[in-house]
């Protein structure tokens, strides 16, 4: 079991965004997204605060946001990086496993990586972590660079909300089978 302490709140910036974006889909009715609450069992709570200052995972969580884009089902996980080197330790077995059994029941799963240093979103296909994932696992690297990644899949925020539906476009874009004679 892992254990959740203050340093567990980076990254709610991202949070906040993702959060205002899938809210905005919502209320749109392109999409409803919900945040997969993680179960903890707090262990110290402050007293004055009330706020939980110690915890322990009760377990391990699967991907971050679960939900339906026009009938499709989705799911992702949203990542953090403040350098151009992404370590893949920072995916967790457990995380591409259940994205792999979704992918396999014909949902969509990817991941959102914010690149802090940069302020750049990039919306990465299952696809595409898979491919660094078995390099990872091939004794290769055990991280990808930024400039390893595909121009075409990076977000650009707009408005305080993130093109998410466009990265979704894209992906299934690239997945349809080439028609041409």
């Amino acid at each position: 079991m892992g254990t959740w302490s203050t340093r567990g709140l980076r990254g709610s910036g991202l949070e906040d965004l993702i959060n205002y974006t899938i809210e905005s889909l919502r209320e749109k009715k392109l999409a409803v997204i919900q945040k997969v609450p993680t179960p903890i069992t707090p262990i110290e709570i402050d007293k004055q605060t009330r706020h939980i200052t110690l915890a322990y995972f009760d377990q391990k969580s699967t991907v971050d946001y679960v939900g339906a884009v026009q009938g499709i089902p989705v799911c992702f996980d949203a990542k953090e990086c403040a350098s151009d080197t992404f370590p893949l330790q920072n995916i967790h077995e457990h995380q591409v496993e259940f994205m792999k059994d979704f992918e396999e029941q014909d949902g969509i799963a990817f991941l959102l990586i914010f690149f802090s240093s940069r302020h750049e979103f990039y919306y990465m296909t299952f696809h595409e972590m898979m491919k660094f994932w078995n390099r990872w696992e091939d004794g290769g690297r055990r991280s990808f660079r930024i400039t390893e990644l595909d121009p075409r899949f990076f977000l650009e925020e707009k408005q305080h909300l993130l093109p998410i539906l466009d990265g979704i476009q894209r992906d299934l874009s690239d997945r349809e089978p080439d028609t041409a004679p």
